[in-house]
């Protein structure tokens, strides 16, 4: 805990005042002082007794006898205040809830007790008590004087200890034995406050060198009771209750405060009356200045008062700005009509280049003649920048003699009076606010403080926009960064995708999308949904997609993906959910595998069929499920389209997610029906009918989004929507057979693959072709078990598949010369444009591709 200035200061010189004092005075000494420091009713010491089995009352100020009676003993492992301090060697508080009740004996209706313990290097020796009132829990800073006396005065027991020095019993007076000490003495007359003690018959014992000013020269009021001094300066015309005050202190034992103008020298005084055995003490602080400081705060803040109202109507009309030309206009609409001001303008100063914001009531020209002007020229904008203070012009002579090489400003801005406000943030200065006048004008002082006022609610509100428009900006951007920039164009499906971001927030959240070629002509579709929206749930979605594409790469398929999937947001934390479906479709036989971890159902339109969701209820999300997750398996005849999208799409405070599905379902049936360019793909023209295909599914994208989400609904969570248009591999354009065992099967490989690729008029892939697959076949005779299997697909490249019943992955071996194998691998790899593994329900595949001549 830490005290203030001056509360350290006014310790450092109690304690050093005391360096002399031992025994009972140094415990009366340092008791007196907590006591007067925390405000306290009184306060005692406990040392340990013979034996350490009690702790006997060392020291007692301002309690009554019967109460220090009570306290003359406790026990050491009692549960009293002081014993538990003393136990624990840390200081401890309890308000006093009466005999019994854990502070210990019965102490005053609504007090407390503070004690600290008294520690020396060698133990805790007892403890220090303060008696508070009202019962709660001391200020830090109190707390910390009565410490900090307790540790000053604790080294200096042990040195020497009660009983062995000037010893006038526990009992001692307080204050008036305190003062016979010189040092003492000379601390409290040299104090910055008034001090001065009486007796029990109000004879003065005590003045310092401040309380000389407000009774009379110590001489002459030394011995004489206070009520001589109040008759002899007239204190009792001038307050006639002060003798009262000062009597019912007295009698009711406990310190009192109030504040006093003294009849003498017209000063106002706060006065703490505090009562000793013997006596009272008074302290008298000067508050005559904070007195005047108040009176003008007073009056300030009634001058602000029609101040308070304009800024309030600004700070309203701010608060619901957000673009930079919002507020503008905002503070044009505030801030011009009660100055009768004729125009605005808003400069910011960026890399030492003065720009323009915004602004109102200014010519076009004139605008654009003062944008881009350096910093450093001499201007008032310049001038305003570099003070941090406004510039209030009132003439256009003024300005002219002011900023000489600026002459023609005026006119060209077609203004006579100016105020230049600076704009500052944090203290950091990001422009001006120029408000201009059309006529000379002098602004009077309160005119100047309100613009001064307002400026602050400009600079604010300003660089708020400014944030904002810049972290717009740069979400915009991670949300480009982390959503596929372009989707990708393959035979296998027509695709078409949209993200419409939350209308709170900064436009970026937790859905994504994305569309991954496999192998073997293959596709898979994605759309998951971290939950909630904002930069981390992006950055979380990020991550999801990046591995979801890795594993995507690694041809798991979709349960077994999700199961990997659910293992890393696992790991994320347990607070972090997502949603993910992950859909594979095969164009070779025209079917779609999906898996679902809390996602909502694709929708399936088929050309001439109604739309319908396929799959069941949806597996919990990921970070929350227990795998394994249900395939579904859909077939999706030419032309059909497989429409993905997250909750956000669907589901609002509004509208429950089975009521949006049919919502969607509705948008989507018109799309029911077969594409007219699907003959043209078929034969192969992928020119203009496919480009057109694609236009129609961004029409569908737009319509759906339209149709479920309004322009003007606002929506509090992200949605995403990725349609797929299906196509199906043609019959012709599928090769398969199955080879036999052994040796003889890598030259069945080569017949069929040299007379599938004839028919094809593919030709001159042939030897290629031929080497590929009797590499993949020989491979798998030596390395897998049968049965051996080939497949040749025909799409945008030549695919070669040879499938077997092993489950061990082939991989590149690095053969020496002298090796006679282990070179089959990488011959495919130098080979082929690209080749790779999967893994089937019967084995696994070994596949490559070339490219189509």
């Amino acid at each position: 805990m830490g005290m203030d200035e001056a509360i350290a200061a006014r310790i450092r010189m109690i304690t050093e005042a005391g360096d002399g004092l031992s025994g009972p005075d140094l415990l009366g000494f340092a008791l007196d002082h907590a006591v007067t420091e925390t405000g306290g009713l009184g306060g005692m010491v406990h040392l340990r007794g013979p034996g350490s089995r009690s702790l006997r009352l060392a020291a007692v100020h301002g309690l009554i006898r019967t109460v220090a009676r009570d306290w003359d003993a406790v026990e050491a492992a009692g549960t009293s205040v002081p014993a538990r301090a003393v136990a624990q060697g840390a200081p401890v508080w309890a308000p006093a809830l009466g005999a019994g009740c854990g502070t210990g004996p019965a102490l005053p209706t609504g007090s407390g007790l503070l004690s600290v313990p008294l520690i020396t290097p060698e133990k805790v020796t007892g403890a220090l008590s303060v008696l508070m009132a009202p019962a709660e829990r001391p200020t830090p800073e109190r707390r910390a004087a009565v410490e900090a006396l307790a540790a000053w005065a604790a080294p200096r027991l042990r040195e020497n200890p009660p009983g062995r020095g000037r010893g006038r019993g526990r009992d001692r007076g307080g204050t008036g034995n305190m003062l016979a000490d010189d040092q003492v003495s000379q601390a409290l007359w040299h104090m910055s406050d008034a001090f001065f003690a009486v007796d029990g018959d109000w004879r003065i014992t005590f003045v310092n060198g401040e309380a000389e000013r407000l009774l009379g020269a110590a001489r002459t009021t030394l011995g004489r009771t206070l009520w001589d001094a109040f008759t002899r300066l007239s204190v009792d015309d001038a307050e006639p209750d002060l003798r009262n005050r000062y009597r019912r202190a007295a009698e009711s034992g406990t310190p009192v405060g109030f504040d006093v103008r003294w009849p003498t020298n017209q000063r106002w005084y706060s006065m703490r009356l505090v009562p000793v055995p013997n006596g009272l003490t008074v302290y008298a602080a000067d508050i005559t200045a904070s007195r005047a400081r108040e009176a003008e705060r007073a009056a300030a803040e009634h001058a602000a008062a029609e101040r308070t109202a304009r800024i309030g109507e600004l700070t309203d009309a701010l608060a619901q700005a957000l673009t930079m030309r919002d507020v503008v206009n905002a503070i044009a609409d505030r801030v011009l009509p009660p100055f009768g001001a004729s125009g605005m303008v808003v400069q910011l100063i960026e890399s030492d280049v003065i720009r323009i914001a915004g602004a109102v009531g200014y010519p076009q020209p004139f605008l654009e003649s003062i944008d881009g002007a350096p910093i450093h020229d001499v201007s008032p904008v310049s001038e305003v920048y570099r003070t941090g203070a406004p510039a209030f012009v009132e003439s256009v002579e003024a300005y002219t003699a002011r900023y000489p090489g600026m002459g023609g400003r005026p006119a060209a801005a077609q203004k006579q009076a100016w105020a230049f406000l600076p704009l500052i943030v944090s203290g950091r200065n990001i422009g001006c606010t120029v408000v201009a006048f059309a006529e000379p004008r002098r602004l009077d002082a309160e005119e100047r403080a309100l613009l001064t006022a307002l400026s602050g609610l400009m600079g604010q509100a300003i660089e708020r926009a400014r944030l904002y428009d810049m972290e717009h900006t740069r979400a915009k951007e991670l949300q480009r960064g982390l959503l596929p920039r372009a989707l990708p164009t393959l035979p296998s499906v027509t695709t078409a995708a949209r993200y419409l971001p939350a209308s709170e927030g900064i436009d970026v959240g937790g859905d994504w999308y994305d569309v991954i070629p496999l192998s073997g002509a293959r596709v898979a579709l994605v759309i998951g949904d971290v939950m909630g929206h904002g930069l981390s749930e992006a950055a979380t979605m990020g991550r999801l997609r990046t591995a979801v594409s890795t594993l995507a790469e690694l041809e798991f398929p979709p349960a077994e993906l999700l199961t990997r999937l659910n293992d890393l947001v696992s790991d994320l934390g347990d607070n972090l959910y997502a949603t993910c479906l992950y859909a594979v479709y095969d164009p070779a036989n025209a079917t779609c595998v999906f898996a679902s971890a809390g996602h909502p159902p694709p929708a399936v339109v088929r050309p001439g069929h109604p739309v319908r969701f396929a799959g069941g209820a949806p597996d919990p999300p990921l970070g929350a499920a227990r795998p394994p997750f249900e395939t579904t398996e859909v077939a999706l005849e030419e032309g059909s389209l497989l429409v993905l999208y997250t909750d956000g799409l669907v589901e609002s405070a509004a509208r429950d997610i089975d009521r949006g599905m049919r919502h969607l379902a509705s948008a989507l049936a018109g799309a029911a029906r077969a594409p007219g360019p699907e003959d043209a793909r078929r034969d192969g023209d992928r020119g203009d009918g496919d480009r057109g295909e694609h236009a129609s599914l961004e029409r569908l994208c737009d319509e759906v989004l339209a149709e479920l989400l309004p322009e003007k609904q606002l929506t509090a969570d992200d949605a995403a929507l990725l349609i797929a248009r299906t196509h199906a591999l043609a019959s012709d354009h599928i090769a398969a057979w199955p080879l036999s065992e052994g040796p003889i099967a890598a030259g069945e490989a080569r017949d069929h693959v040299r007379d599938q690729l004839t028919r094809w008029e593919l030709a001159p892939l042939t030897p290629i072709a031929e080497l590929l697959v009797s590499e993949l076949v020989a491979n798998a005779i030596r390395h897998g078990r049968g049965p051996i299997g080939l497949r040749l697909l025909r799409s945008e490249e030549l695919i070669c598949e040879v499938t077997d019943g092993s489950l061990t992955t082939p991989r590149i071996r690095h053969a020496s010369e002298t090796d006679e194998g282990g070179r089959g691998l990488q011959l495919v790899s130098a080979l082929s444009q690209r080749w790779g593994t999967r893994y089937t329900s019967t084995g696994k595949c070994i596949w490559t591709a070339q490219p189509l001549p």
